[in-house]
């Protein structure tokens, strides 16, 4: 008998609405992920790295930064692309009980016209995800093993450590997994353990941490993301690694 991840998640009402979680305070997330057939724009995503598509990307996202340093250029524009995979993905699989299909070679991706990742596709709604309790890795499984390793190849091919490309990653999954959790505790076990549940080296491990800052309890980066470097961009307080831009306006 089939079990329930066998069994592909039930269409629901509107047909521009990928998942039920995807409602209410979270509708934003339609706008981020959705059918790759209601993104007549998207293109494959082996396609956009392989055939020029993402450093076009990037070289209009420069043009609009004033052609600032292309490291933090391209740390930015990752930045965009795993809040938009990441935030979805994670509330669709806590809220829902949806595994959204994430591999990196079955999903598209739009960009707007300055560059930046718009909107991801996917080839269909999902699976039933089994229900009870679960731990961070299980919960982010499928984006560790059949996105996230390709994407940041892509991201270091063009200038950026491999490093630097996951903590960007950490710092939404981070936010995503505590959205859908009570935040209170101790640092989540996919940024502590060493290891993989397969018994592979953990990429996320130490990328991201709790301290206390001012009597207040906080997220911390590892690696700064170099926002620092591009005009107009906002800092991200607190998170931030260096101890210089924590307080920037």
């Amino acid at each position: 008998m089939a079990s329930a991840q066998d069994h592909v998640v039930d269409p629901v009402d509107s047909a521009s609405v990928l998942s039920p979680a995807f409602a209410g305070e979270h509708a934003w997330c339609n706008e981020k992920m959705a059918l790759s057939t209601d993104l007549p724009d998207a293109v494959p995503l082996p396609l956009f790295f392989g055939d020029g598509g993402f450093k076009q990307a990037i070289d209009r996202y420069a043009e609009a930064c004033g052609n600032s340093d292309r490291r933090a250029v391209v740390s930015m524009w990752s930045l965009y692309y795993f809040s938009a995979l990441s935030i979805p993905y994670v509330l669709a699989r806590r809220l829902a009980a949806q595994e959204l299909p994430v591999a990196f070679d079955g999903m598209a991706i739009a960009v707007q016209e300055n560059g930046l990742p718009r909107a991801f596709g996917v080839p269909h709604r999902g699976r039933n995800a089994e229900g009870g309790e679960e731990d961070g890795f299980e919960a982010i499984g499928p984006l560790l093993e059949q996105h996230l390793p390709e994407a940041v190849t892509k991201l270091n091919a063009s200038g950026i450590s491999a490093k630097l490309c996951w903590n960007n990653a950490a710092v939404y999954l981070d936010y995503a997994l505590r959205m859908t959790r009570p935040p209170e505790g101790p640092d989540l076990a996919v940024f502590v353990r060493g290891c993989l549940p397969d018994g592979g080296v953990n990429p996320l491990c130490g990328s991201v941490r709790y301290v206390e800052d001012d009597g207040e309890r906080v997220a911390r980066r590892k690696i700064c993301c170099l926002r620092y470097m591009l005009p107009g961009v906002q800092s991200c307080g607190k998170l931030c690694a260096l101890p210089s831009q924590r307080n920037v306006q």
